[in-house]
């Protein structure tokens, strides 16, 4: 089949899948129901290099988190499809998060049936009455850029071909599709047949030269400049060129509450992960599609400091409330900005010089605190920085590692860019197990790893994802960071009221996950390879039979790791 000669749909279903291909989809995640019927019979019909590959998804939390992964290391939007309005809801909660990190997935769900008889797909059970909503895409509309209901079976490729244009153009989001049962099943007319047109994502935006050159002055004057950065993109472009400007200029560049690691651990010119440590003494902060540089409550910057805000959306329309001072908007993808930077810049070796020689002075102490945080975390019970640096170790150049308050970004030694994938700000929990999933579904080879805290490992619905990763062969391996409690509300009420009562009481209401079930009873039960680690000198042994087993014998592994409570992660 040939883009000049596509095949020619028969009804709406069809339409679906075979946009779907066309448009560069290889897979649809999908929880099935009674609205899928025409979905399964065209795909049965239908031949498998024309449509994408189906994979089931025994949750809807787990569909939308494994398309997030999949587009974390590869950069293609994938689809997931649910439910009408129950598995839609399940389903939002990954809508939410892939809206906060920019993640283009198409989400559909069926719809009940619209009519009660007289077409192939009218009312045929009483959920489908009980199913009906007045307004089923108002479950998600406020977190997707686009959403829509298809209203006829010749629909179908436009409906997908425009949803995924506007979902991977930047600012990247997600994008949703209802899918009544009547149009799915229908026939299309031969008069009403539409050529398949693709529709390819917007070209990214430049900057402007004006505003490049302005910049450039004020990075040339400054004394202290510091360049924030949340996350890059996924080919690694962006670190590539970021990186090369920081040393060429001594420019010192931090990923506060980063969500995509950008920078190599060991880069010169790098500031670390805490926002008030890098930008105190700053002079010009510019701040790189990073949607939360800082807490204005705790970490802002005085009034004299000039602050430039780049991006696709450098004023970030989604966020209601966002009032940072703004010196100077740049509308333009990150790479483009960075690389025109880079080209209007002139270079005073002089100032480069003492800028360097600061930053060494600065980060060394630093860095040096996290060495002994580290071996410290060695002892029994095991620390958190310990945990994150013994994985990263075991991790090579290469893995990747999909965490939910799992790891110290700062412990790590991460080689280059997107090794670390920090859960997302939204906060949807569940999520870091299935987004590793998806990676290894994109990357067999890859090591994939999910670390987490015990209540994300329950968020995440271990028995599908453990049921997943064994009936598609993606042997993840999954690291339980346990310390028997819901930690960061811990953290958040002994902030809030440091000498309150909760923080006095033996057991904080609402926090303790005790007494803790057997989690690797729950891994077992689909034949993974499973340790218990309760000394620091067990991890590293541990570590590498897990990677064994998943090396060797191609099947999942999980550690429950018992790490000490602790008041700063």
């Amino acid at each position: 089949m040939t883009s000049q000669h596509p095949r020619e749909p028969k009804n709406g279903a069809e339409s679906v899948l075979l946009g779907l291909k066309r448009a560069g989809v290889d897979y649809l995640f999908a929880n099935a129901g009674t609205d899928f019927p025409p979905i399964i019979e065209a795909m049965a019909a239908l031949p498998d290099d024309e449509i994408p590959e189906p994979v089931t998804v025994p949750h809807e939390t787990a569909s939308v988190a494994m398309a997030h992964g999949y587009y974390l290391v590869t950069g293609k939007a994938q689809a997931v499809m649910v439910h009408v309005n129950v598995g839609l809801a399940n389903a939002a909660m990954g809508v939410i998060n892939a809206a906060s990190d920019n993640i283009p997935v198409l989400v559909m769900s069926g719809r009940t049936p619209i009519t009660e008889t007289g077409r192939l797909g009218s009312r045929a059970t009483p959920i489908q009455y009980g199913q009906e909503q007045y307004d089923q895409a108002s479950l998600i509309r406020d977190v997707t850029k686009f959403n829509y209901e298809m209203r006829y079976p010749e629909q179908g490729d436009a409906l997908v071909s425009r949803a995924l244009s506007l979902a991977t153009s930047a600012p990247e989001g997600p994008a949703y599709i209802s899918l009544p049962r009547e149009p799915l099943g229908a026939d299309i007319p031969e008069s009403a047949q539409q050529p398949a047109r693709l529709r390819p994502a917007a070209t990214p935006a430049s900057p402007d030269a004006e505003a490049i050159g302005q910049l450039a002055i004020w990075l040339e004057k400054a004394e202290r400049p510091v360049i924030l950065c949340q996350r890059g993109d996924t080919e690694g472009r962006l670190s590539a060129a970021l990186s090369t400007l920081a040393e060429t200029h001594g420019i010192g560049v931090a990923e506060p509450f980063v969500v995509r690691n950008v920078m190599a651990s060991d880069h010169p010119m790098f500031l670390g992960y805490d926002p008030a440590a890098a930008i105190a003494g700053a002079d010009l902060i510019v701040v790189l599609d990073t949607d939360i540089p800082w807490i204005e409550r705790f970490h802002a910057p005085s009034e004299d400091v000039k602050i430039v805000h780049i991006g696709p959306d450098p004023h970030f329309a989604r966020m209601p409330v966002r009032n940072y001072k703004t010196d100077l908007a740049i509308g333009s993808d990150p790479v483009r900005a960075i690389e025109a930077l880079s080209a209007a810049l002139r270079t005073d070796q002089d100032r480069v010089h003492k800028r360097m020689s600061r930053i060494a002075a600065e980060v060394a102490p630093r860095r040096e605190k996290m060495t002994e945080l580290i071996a410290k975390g060695a002892d029994d019970p095991i620390g958190a920085e310990f945990l994150s640096r013994t994985l990263s170790d075991a991790m090579g150049d290469d893995a990747a590692v999909f965490c939910e308050l799992g790891v110290v970004p700062g412990a790590m030694d991460l080689k280059g860019p997107n090794r670390m994938f920090m859960n997302v700000h939204a906060g949807g929990l569940g999520w870091a197990f299935p987004a590793a999933l998806g990676a290894q579904l994109a990357d067999r080879d890859r090591l994939c790893v999910a670390c987490m805290g015990d209540g994300s490992y329950i968020f995440s619905n271990p028995v599908a994802c453990h049921q997943i990763s064994e009936a598609l062969e993606l042997p993840v391996l999954v690291i339980i960071k346990n310390n028997g409690m819901w930690n960061a509300v811990r953290r958040s009420v002994v902030n809030a009221y440091k000498d309150g009562a909760a923080a006095k009481a033996n057991t904080m209401p609402l926090t303790s996950l005790e007494p803790a079930p057997d989690y690797l009873q729950v891994a077992a039960a689909s034949r993974a390879f499973t340790a218990r680690v309760t000394r620091g000198s067990e991890l590293r042994t541990a570590l590498e039979a897990a990677i064994a087993a998943i090396r060797t014998e191609r099947r999942q592994a999980v550690l429950d790791v018992r790490v000490a409570v602790s008041d700063s992660y």
